[in-house]
């Protein structure tokens, strides 16, 4: 249980490439990320990343109409169909070619998807359990080249797909005697997107030139007959001599040619389209194609995206422009709207970005970006509510833990950012750049209030803070150099020389005034920072050293090296206390121009960063590796390794050399020269701890592992006779202590809540005095857990309060292993304080915005029955405390 850490959330990668999709109900928008997807709630300001990952990048997401399946296909053709309720796996399938599109049709009975020139229809899951989950129904062929989309009409029975060879076609969902297919002509460029109209067989094509055809059926859609059915020899026998080579290896289901000859009266029968109306969208430049487009069939609303990043609004058949805006400088890859028509969701796969606009009031209702280029360095604050990340390109972001959206980014350094720490308080951020500055950041006012350079310009690598937040010290990789400053004054302090190689790792001392520095030299150096700056002692080690930690309780030091150990000094009396072997954890992937095995290369990596638990019992490393490590300290051993990612379409994945890649000419990634610059090369992964959670900074964005135990049932000293009816059986007879020890031993999350909200509140002094103490930490975990979701925020503190003013004295001898429960408890303590202190704030201002309104009107009361100051803050505080407790 201890080291049980589940995948919990992505932060930092809003959207990668493929299609959006907005949920049935329109509050909540599936975003693919990489090899995950990620479900951003709009409503309460939240988002989800599904624990569930393919193994290549999603390229194309389809939703089934009641919001409960998705089908997720990877770059591969590997397809899996996954449960948004249940958040789990419950088939996969392997389409042997990459999938272009996949959509449902809108009753959810059946679901087609195109790769090469082909569309293939399936019956879609059920809501009963079936065997196969994927059934392959009918096989559709016409166009010559590949095909780009795909749409329904509304009563499932016909589908239409567009194709690059500038032709779109409709095709029969069902066998309907009129219509088979029909093949539409018209544009000089690739089909971007169709859309058929509400309950109609008129169609709207869009090609990549910026081009829009109307067109219009003669037949209505209660006008489609059926055909008899067929004798299934005559089907085998229909056009053979059509089929494909290459989609031979399709076992089952009807096949329907766009090439099958029929007789002349059939003709005069069937369905015919022409075309009514094309118009041209207004274009900037011979590069400002048309990239993407939705249409919303209730509101006739087209929006088309461009490669310039603007986007337009038209209202259809009349064609009229409502909007045309520009959002970005890059490409929009993908459009949706949602049920409403109110809100329109952009995704632009260069910058990995994601909005989502609302058009009438022309606002955003979301705008998050990662960082542009590698996510490098990332600290915790105190309290764990906020994340700060680094990156290549010069941002830095900070992040709500519990919302998981960056809510400030600092643009102020023009260089890569090395390193990125919060101050004690939590309230200020520094980070260092090779640009030369170390800036410190204001999160009151969302400002840079500080900034510290040296004499002479340094590219700084590694930055520390003290304690107190007063002394900031940053190591140069140019000059071996470490300078130290002053956060209140921001004056260099001194300099301190002595490394004769590149500063890879500063760590300052959590109890005592002593900053460890790091160095390629070899050595490990020791500074007093009250002996007038002197080194007080010099740690020489056999590599190059990468990275120092101290424990938390300021007794120890732990050092990765070049050589890939990690060794444990006592840095009091200079001796080494331990070390671990890790190199064989890190288990490196080869590179795609890499000669040599993945056995062998992992010989020269080596952990880049380390971080102690919050007990110290135990130590978190990572490094150039899809692996990061627990080590137990005292004992010297892994105790737990967790993959980070299993996206073989990032390279340095592959375990062996891949025969199918190489050519007589070399790696197909040598001739292939964008191969790889979409997704980027994997990085360090720098992890930081913090009791219940920690997270790591990775190619795919920023990784948030955290306990979770709430479905393992895990009794505590459970006794038979201890049952959930011997526990209210109990509790009815008014023995709350009693109650309370043994719902903690058969350990059920609801029926401790149950038992704990029953108690009155006259009692909780009484049952907290009498509470043994092997059960206080128990029930101040339990306690700070419920905080995070419980309304009866008054109830839970007044527990809270009355436990640690009881048994304070008693904790403070285990405070090393209660830390972690105690931060988790600050943590949603915290946010409760800020989100009532904001309410509190807006009601006094409202309260004094009418008494000044009514002062103006001349409506003053008599003087005897004037509101006072004190009689304001008393009567707001009355009503905070009583609408926190019913709405918290």
């Amino acid at each position: 249980m201890k080291f049980a850490y589940r995948f919990s959330n992505l932060l930092g990668t809003v959207y990668r490439r493929g299609n959006l999709h907005f949920t049935p109900d329109g509050n909540c928008v599936i975003s693919p990320v990489g090899n995950r997807i990620t479900i951003f709630d709009l409503k309460n300001n939240k988002s989800e990343t599904l624990p569930l990952a393919t193994r290549h990048n999603i390229t194309c997401v389809g939703l089934s109409p009641d919001g409960s399946l998705a089908i997720l296909v990877d770059e591969e053709g590997a397809a899996l169909l996954v449960s948004l309720i249940g958040k789990s796996v419950i088939h996969q399938f392997h389409f042997q070619k990459p999938v272009h599109c996949v959509c449902f049709s809108p009753d959810g009975r059946k679901f087609v998807i195109t790769k090469d020139n082909v569309a293939l229809m399936y019956h879609a899951p059920g809501k009963k359990r079936e065997f196969n989950a994927f059934v392959l129904d009918k096989t559709y062929y016409g166009p010559y080249d590949e095909t780009t989309c795909i749409d329904w009409t509304d009563d499932s029975k016909c589908f239409a797909i567009g194709s690059k060879d500038m032709s779109t076609w409709v095709f029969g969902a069902e066998r309907w005697v009129n219509l088979i297919y029909y093949s539409l002509g018209g544009h000089k460029d690739a089909i971007v997107a169709c859309f058929f109209e509400e309950n109609s067989l008129d169609l709207y094509t869009i090609s990549q030139d910026g081009a829009l055809c109307v067109w219009q059926c003669d037949t209505d859609l209660d006008g489609l007959k059926p055909r008899p059915p067929k004798d299934r020899a005559e089907d085998k026998n229909e056009s053979i001599e059509d089929l494909g080579e290459e989609f031979i290896e399709e076992p089952k289901g009807e096949e329907i040619h766009g090439k099958a000859t029929t007789n002349e009266k059939e003709r005069r029968d069937k369905v015919k389209y022409s075309r009514a109306a094309k118009y041209f969208f207004n274009k900037e430049g011979d590069f400002n194609n048309l990239t993407s487009a939705a249409y919303h069939k209730k509101m006739h609303l087209l929006v088309t995206g461009f490669a310039s990043g603007i986007f337009h609004l038209h209202e259809l058949p009349e064609f009229n422009l409502i909007h045309s805006l520009s959002i970005s400088d890059q490409r929009i890859a993908t459009i949706s709207i949602n049920c409403t028509g109110d809100w329109i969701a952009f995704g632009c796969s260069g910058l990995g970005q994601l909005l989502v606009w609302e058009w009438q009031s022309e606002s955003y209702v979301l705008k998050q970006q990662g960082h542009f280029n590698s996510m490098v360095s990332l600290a915790y604050s105190p309290d764990g509510q906020y994340l700060v990340t680094g990156g290549d390109d010069g941002k830095v972001k900070v992040w709500n833990t519990s919302s998981s959206f960056c809510f400030v980014t600092f643009t102020e350094h023009t260089s890569s950012i090395s390193a990125v720490t919060f101050t004690s308080t939590g309230y200020v951020i520094l980070s260092a750049s090779l640009d030369g500055t170390v800036r410190a950041f204001d999160l009151h006012r969302y400002r840079n209030f500080r900034t510290f350079t040296s004499p002479r310009p340094a590219q700084f690598s590694c930055l520390a803070v003290d304690s107190s937040g007063e002394i900031i010290s940053a190591g140069s990789q140019d000059s071996f150099d470490i300078f130290v400053w002053s956060m209140q004054s921001g004056r260099l302090l001194d300099v301190l020389s002595g490394h004769e190689g590149p500063i890879s790792s500063l760590c300052f001392n959590p109890m005592k005034s002593i900053l460890a520095s790091a160095s390629w030299d070899k050595t490990v150096r020791l500074w007093d920072m009250f002996d007038s700056w002197r080194t007080k002692e010099t740690l020489t080690l056999n590599s190059d050293v990468l990275v120092v930690a101290f424990r938390p309780d300021g007794n120890e030091l732990a050092v990765a090296a070049l050589d890939g150990q990690i060794t444990f000094w006592d840095h009091e009396n200079a001796v080494q206390t331990g070390s671990i072997e890790g190199r064989h954890d890190l288990q490196m992937g080869r590179k795609e121009l890499d000669k040599i095995t993945a056995k062998q290369s992992a010989k020269a990596k080596s952990f880049t960063t380390l971080c102690y638990s919050a007990d110290g019992q135990s130590i978190l490393a990572g490094g150039l590796s899809k692996f990061v490590c627990i080590y137990h300290v005292k004992e010297q051993i892994l105790m737990k390794k967790f993959e980070i990612s299993c996206n073989l379409s990032l390279d340095a994945m592959e375990e062996y050399l891949d025969r199918r890649k190489m050519t007589e000419f070399g790696s197909m990634a040598l001739i292939d020269d964008g191969a790889g610059d979409e997704d980027g090369v994997a990085i360090a992964l720098p992890g930081v701890k913090r009791g219940r959670s920690w997270a790591a900074t990775t190619t795919e964005g920023l990784l948030i592992y955290s306990l979770d135990s709430g479905l393992i049932f895990d009794p505590f000293e459970l006794d038979i006779d201890i049952t959930p009816s011997s526990v209210r059986k109990v509790l009815s007879q008014k023995e709350y202590t009693m109650a309370i020890v043994m719902a903690f031993r058969l350990n059920e999350k609801k029926l401790i809540q149950e038992v704990i909200e029953t108690i009155p509140c006259n009692e909780v002094d009484v049952v907290c005095s009498s509470l043994p103490e092997l059960y206080v930490e128990k029930v101040l975990e339990f306690l700070a857990s419920a905080l995070e979701t419980s309304h009866h925020l008054e109830f839970y503190l007044t527990w809270t309060q009355r436990l640690l003013m009881l048994h304070g004295q008693k904790l403070k001898t285990r405070s090393g292993k209660l830390l972690p429960m105690i931060q988790f408890l600050q943590k949603s303590i915290q946010r409760h304080f800020e989100d009532v202190s904001k309410l509190c704030e807006w009601n006094r201002y409202n309260i004094k915005y009418a008494l000044a309104i009514s002062q103006q009107r001349g409506m003053k009361r008599p003087a005897e029955t004037s509101v006072s100051e004190e009689e304001l803050e008393e009567s707001n505080s009355d009503y905070l405390m009583e609408d926190a407790t019913t709405h918290s």
